[in-house]
Formats: C-alpha cells, sequence, structure tokens
C-alpha cells in the first residue's frame, strides 16, 4: 500500500463581483445581435455562456444583463427616456 501523500488539488472559486442593477449601463446591441439573443433563449433558454458563444465579442455577462434589462418591469421607465 502507498503511503505517500497526495498533493490535493486547490479549488479556486472565482466569482464575478456584484453590481447593484441600478448602477447598470444600457447594453446597445445592434438588431441582428437581438434577433440572435431572442431565437436562441428561444432554444436552449438562459444559457448565456452559448448564445455569447454565437456573438463575437459579446460576454455571457452582457447577454445576461441586457436580457434582465429588456425584460425586467424596473427597466422599463429608464427605457421610455431613452426613446427606445
Amino acid at each position: 500500500m502507498d503511503k505517500r501523500r497526495r498533493k490535493q488539488a486547490k479549488t479556486v472559486i472565482n466569482e464575478p463581483e456584484e453590481v447593484s442593477s441600478i448602477e447598470w449601463d444600457f447594453i446597445d446591441m445592434t438588431e441582428q445581435e437581438e434577433d440572435l439573443i431572442y431565437r436562441m433563449y428561444k432554444l436552449v433558454g438562459d444559457r448565456w455562456a452559448l448564445i455569447a458563444g454565437r456573438i463575437p465579442g459579446r460576454k455571457p455577462e452582457e447577454i445576461e444583463r441586457f436580457w434582465i434589462m429588456r425584460h425586467a418591469e424596473g427597466f422599463e421607465a429608464k427605457r421610455k427616456g431613452r426613446g427606445s
């Protein structure tokens, strides 16, 4: 029986820094990006990394934030104020 101790891999948890949704800036998406996000959401749900992989230069966090800002009631007044 081997009595040597094996090194245990260190677990590193990199959690993204939480930012209040009040501080979020609006994310401008092209019409093509928005269309792709809506179609992909219908297919795969809220798998933001998968959706972001189809849009060059976009991060999953941006896609999720865009989705939340488009569909959350709290942002409706801000959207109207922007003229969107």
